[in-house]
């Protein structure tokens, strides 16, 4: 990765969700009611205003699932704890 990539993750890597953003636990009827969060409402925000489209907030949290800034395997998935553990090794960009 060159210098420039670096930049780019970590643009994208500073809107992370705090845990306090986050519910204590994930379920089903949680997931069902957001398909959306504040999080995913700025960065969909921040790359309209860099430019992107068709980054709304309810596309934009499918890729933060799919990218690992949220865990959402819910209470009693069989990978809730693998997922965590990577997650928590992951060192994120431009945070050293």
């Amino acid at each position: 990765m060159d210098e420039s990539d670096i930049e780019r993750a970590a643009f994208l890597w500073a809107h992370e969700p705090t845990a306090a953003g986050r519910p204590a636990f994930v379920t089903g009827p949680w997931l069902a009611a957001n398909p959306a969060t504040p999080a995913s409402t700025r960065l969909s925000k921040a790359l309209k205003k860099a430019g992107f489209s068709f980054v709304g907030p309810t596309t934009i949290y499918a890729f933060m699932q799919a990218m690992g800034f949220v865990d959402d395997q819910v209470e009693g998935c069989c990978v809730r704890a693998e997922c965590e553990e990577a997650r928590a090794a992951f060192q994120r960009p431009g945070r050293g």
